[in-house]
């Protein structure tokens, strides 16, 4: 499901229509965005949280030319799933892998 489709099952209540849906669905991602850049964590119960980890530099290689290069360090989101929603994937899809 992608953002589009997001709202869309929002539009479907007769409550919301979809440019409520879609204000609905773009403040709450700007929301988690701005405390993200901040440096604050997003924990949302049941489904999981999103923090920003920092990673240091190190030294890589360009797969194209095979030359190495220097990675500068960096910030970036991590995602993390919670206990509940990782349950219910497994029980409903299952843990084998085809």
């Amino acid at each position: 499901m992608n953002k589009s489709g997001l709202i869309e099952v929002l539009s479907e209540d007769p409550v919301l229509d979809s440019q409520l849906a879609e204000f609905v669905v773009d403040e709450v991602f700007n929301a988690m965005t701005e405390a993200l850049v901040k440096g604050d964590g997003v924990e949302i119960r049941g489904f999981g949280s999103f923090t920003v980890r920092k990673y240091a530099s190190y030294t890589g290689r360009n797969p194209k030319t095979g030359k190495n290069i220097s990675v500068s360090p960096k910030k970036l989101p991590f995602f993390k799933v919670g206990k509940e929603l990782r349950e219910s994937v497994i029980d409903k899809v299952g843990q084998g892998v085809k």
